[in-house]
């Protein structure tokens, strides 16, 4: 069934001021909830002047802050850079028993509050937790100290390099693997030498989810951190003392440091994008 020069104007014309309607609804509503927060952070933290956020900043305790937030993040992103690859790795290319639960064990900080991931640390390294009186009679802080942040912020950050590499690895398949054995190539030379650059733009964009997941980690390390200033605080439990103290020009400089490293992270994740390390064409789908 044809249909006539009018009817089919008016289909064309309706589906453009349909796709007109959910472009301006779309930003819209990035307008609203991204970029009017994220200026009123910046506003906020040069409301008094440079002199002021460059002393917010340059504050011992903020140093502190951002120092451990980076220390964490750089150990946090290694270990599970190292667990993905080897998870990754194993559940594509390999037939194992319990292989479906390995996979589902990957998942489950997705669906753990971190608050609750946290608490679960306090229980089983507190004082009173399970191993708590063995550590400290060893001399070792677990909870209220550095160890417990990492450890946080590890659990909560372990699905990201794995959920970025096991779809693409199963997509890949292990005919190069296969072909690279039958040449006489041993178990690391096939890893390093066939499997990795294969991977390599699907990995450097887990690892930078993993990243900004890491810094930007409240719940859990809230919960294990103890909240010491100078010690413990990372750059968001910094940003929550100062708030909470009325220091709101302090508390909008130092926020405006994780926005910052935020928007490096979305233009590192547009650049992998678009050499095809994105969820359009890379890990993932």
């Amino acid at each position: 069934m044809k249909l006539s020069g009018s009817t089919r104007s008016a289909a064309v014309s309706e589906g453009r001021f349909a796709r007109a309607c959910l472009l301006a609804l779309g930003l819209a509503f990035l307008a609203l909830f991204l970029l009017l927060p994220l200026a009123a952070v910046f506003a906020e933290a040069l409301s008094k002047g440079l002199a002021v956020y460059a002393a917010a900043v340059a504050e011992p305790d903020a140093v502190a802050a951002i120092r451990l937030t980076l220390l964490v993040t750089a150990i946090a992103v290694a270990c599970n850079l190292v667990f993905g690859l080897a998870a990754s790795w194993s559940v594509a290319k390999f037939s194992f028993p319990g292989k479906s639960l390995l996979v589902t064990l990957i998942d489950l900080p997705f669906s753990v509050s971190p608050v609750i991931s946290g608490l679960i640390y306090v229980l089983l390294f507190g004082a009173h937790g399970v191993f708590g009186p063995w550590l400290r009679a060893h001399g070792v802080e677990v909870i209220f100290a550095v160890p417990g942040i990492v450890l946080a912020t590890v659990f909560v950050t372990l699905p990201f390099v794995a959920r970025e590499l096991i779809p693409l690895m199963e997509a890949q398949g292990r005919g190069d693997e296969e072909v690279a054995r039958t040449l006489g190539a041993s178990g690391w030379q096939i890893f390093f030498r066939v499997t990795l650059p294969n991977v390599k733009w699907g990995l450097l964009y887990g690892v930078l989810l993993c990243n900004a997941r890491a810094m930007g980690e409240f719940g859990a390390v809230s919960v294990v951190s103890g909240h010491i200033r100078g010690l413990t605080n990372t750059m968001p439990l910094h940003v929550e003392i100062l708030y909470n103290e009325y220091n709101f020009a302090a508390a909008f400089a130092v926020a405006s440091l994780l926005a910052l490293l935020a928007l490096l992270t979305l233009a590192l994740k547009t650049v992998l994008e678009a050499r095809g390390a994105g969820p359009a064409g890379g890990p993932g789908h």
